[in-house]
């Protein structure tokens, strides 16, 4: 696929791809990325249900606005692109996707750190303020094996519920935004949060805890934090970091 693909779509959605494509070569400077595995999908504006996937098998620093793939909801390729798409991946987006509507973009990772604490029995510990965030909107999924039958959608969809973070357990991190920077935004603040705690319980001191009566106040003070726009707030300057490293991620 060429960049012509953005003579056949609508500005929104040719934004939509930027930021998508901003979101892969993102995920891969932090190192987040699994080589070509895990995917991160967008819903495209429009009654549709049309989403935005990554072409299987290019690294996350190859991804592109224009080679990105649109699929539908059983990722069935709905523009022509020479690129494979791989629906077993797709399974655990189509579930979050179909039980929330005011999801637009799910990322998915399978870093060292989240697989660690996915592997804790008690998961995600309240030892840092970067928890209290993850902690006030937290869902746990028990392990399946592979993701890539239907029947788990719907153990998913309850176990995710209306949180922003869920816990894959023994298999990595998730999070979902009303947009790909609020959910870029949760990623980091969830990775961030793994890193934290396994260096923390490294060290083999005991730990302190957060007082519960904080998680309560964890919405104003992201609020606050981001002056009222979530991820909108750090994601331009995140683009023009990409805009000097990567450019090319707008093709």
């Amino acid at each position: 696929m060429t960049t012509s693909v953005r003579d056949h779509v609508s500005a929104e959605e040719w934004a939509l791809r930027q930021d998508l494509a901003a979101c892969y070569r993102l995920v891969a400077q932090m190192g987040w990325d699994d080589l070509v595995f895990t995917h991160i999908s967008a819903r495209v504006p429009g009654p549709e249900h049309h989403f935005l996937i990554n072409p299987y098998g290019l690294m996350f620093d190859e991804i592109t606005a224009s080679n990105l793939v649109k699929v539908n909801g059983q990722c069935q390729k709905v523009i022509d692109s020479p690129h494979p798409v791989n629906p077993a991946g797709f399974v655990i987006h189509s579930a979050v996707h179909a039980a929330r509507p005011d999801v637009q973009c799910v990322l998915h990772t399978h870093t060292t750190a989240g697989v660690a604490v996915s592997a804790q029995a008690d998961g995600v510990l309240p030892i840092s303020q970067q928890s209290t965030f993850v902690l006030a909107s937290l869902g746990t999924h028990a392990y399946e094996g592979v993701a890539f039958r239907p029947d788990e959608g719907p153990r998913l969809q309850v176990d995710l519920g209306a949180n922003t973070f869920l816990l894959l357990k023994n298999h990595g991190l998730l999070t979902v935004g009303g947009s790909v920077a609020d959910a870029f935004l949760a990623m980091h603040t969830f990775e961030s949060t793994c890193r934290i705690q396994v260096a923390a319980q490294s060290g083999g001191g005991a730990l302190t805890a957060v007082d519960p009566a904080i998680l309560r106040g964890t919405a104003e003070a992201m609020r606050v934090q981001t002056g009222g726009l979530g991820g909108a707030f750090v994601w331009p300057a995140l683009l023009r970091k990409l805009d000097r490293t990567a450019p090319d991620f707008r093709a």
